[in-house]
């Protein structure tokens, strides 16, 4: 992979979530707490990353920054405008900006449609360009994701992995979007076409100077592509800050395990700290206090099991919640 040049965005904030709150009926009874107020800024221009392990969250609340799903508490803003009040055109004009790239290439495209077809009906669909110039717009989203104008005839069973992939990015690209989310969208790809489709994020990102939310449990990915990273840990943000500064110098102890965990290409190295262990706490039932408490090596209590922590900083530090970070 290629280094990405950093890039400083404007304070402006396009998209945010507000205390969001989403739970899920389970099926053998119960609610499912998958996100407990959770609160986030997208700025304009950046590359934010999403990260924890599986189950803490992150596909719920990119569904809910892209409008999917609602949240039961809370409220997700787009140019400070509710989301979920949104109607009519206004609600189609924010899933015209607001566009998501899925976890699954093939599951997330339609097998009958060429793709041609596809690209061209999100084109129909919000009418941005005339009906006769369709086709060469669909030629240049292909060539824009690195395809040929023959991928236009074929459909999604005769594409690769990667390739499927880039479809959708051109599906998501097709209505012009100031925001793209990014559902772990090279998780189910081969490690040898993973970069391929990273660095493809990156040279879009650049060139049409889009904002990028990249949710994935890959630290290796974030520390390429993002500027800003948010660690999930069950349903809530325990540490977010400028990706480079958290990377060297992370303040939450689980942020410090999940660090510890990825393997290292120097011979002899030691890691800094154990990675975590134990299982995560069922989202049905959290612990009390701090959910992490109960994998934390640093615990201590009875505070860390009683009092849920709030995000604090120290000394211009960025936000983490922890009753001891560092």
């Amino acid at each position: 992979m290629n280094e990405v040049v950093p890039f400083r965005p404007p304070d402006e904030v396009l998209l945010r979530a507000r205390d969001v709150v989403r739970t899920f009926r389970a099926p053998r009874g119960g609610r499912v707490q998958a996100l407990r107020g959770v609160s986030l800024s997208v700025r304009r221009g950046e590359v934010l990353g999403v990260v924890g392990e599986s189950g803490c969250g992150k596909s719920t609340l990119a569904r809910l920054l892209v409008g999917l799903d609602a949240p039961d508490a809370g409220q997700v803003t787009f140019d400070d405008g509710d989301v979920s009040a949104l109607q009519g055109a206004e609600r189609r004009g924010f899933h015209r900006n607001v566009q998501m790239v899925f976890q699954d290439p093939y599951g997330s495209l339609n097998p009958r449609l060429t793709v041609g077809d596809t690209l061209a009906e999100a084109l129909r669909v919000h009418q941005l360009v005339p009906r006769e110039a369709i086709p060469a717009r669909v030629e240049e989203l292909l060539a824009a994701v690195n395809l040929p104008p023959e991928a236009a005839k074929r459909r999604p069973h005769e594409f690769s992995g990667g390739q499927r992939q880039r479809i959708g990015i051109a599906r998501a690209l097709a209505v012009n979007p100031r925001v793209i989310v990014a559902d772990e969208p090279v998780s189910a790809l081969d490690v040898s076409v993973q970069a391929g489709v990273v660095n493809l994020f990156a040279e879009l990102r650049e060139k049409l100077g889009l904002t990028l939310v990249f949710i994935t449990h890959d630290l290796r990915l974030v520390r390429h592509l993002t500027e800003r990273v948010a660690v999930m840990y069950l349903g809530k943000i325990v540490e977010e800050g400028v990706t480079g500064q958290v990377f060297d110098h992370p303040r939450h102890p689980y942020t410090r395990a999940l660090l510890s965990a990825v393997p290292r290409l120097v011979p002899g190295a030691k890691r800094r700290e154990a990675p975590v262990s134990g299982e995560v706490p069922s989202p049905l039932n959290p612990p009390t206090g701090c959910a992490f408490h109960t994998r934390c090596p640093k615990a201590q209590f009875p505070i860390c099991s009683a009092e849920v922590p709030e995000n604090v900083f120290r000394d211009g530090d960025w936000p983490v919640a922890c009753h001891f970070p560092d």
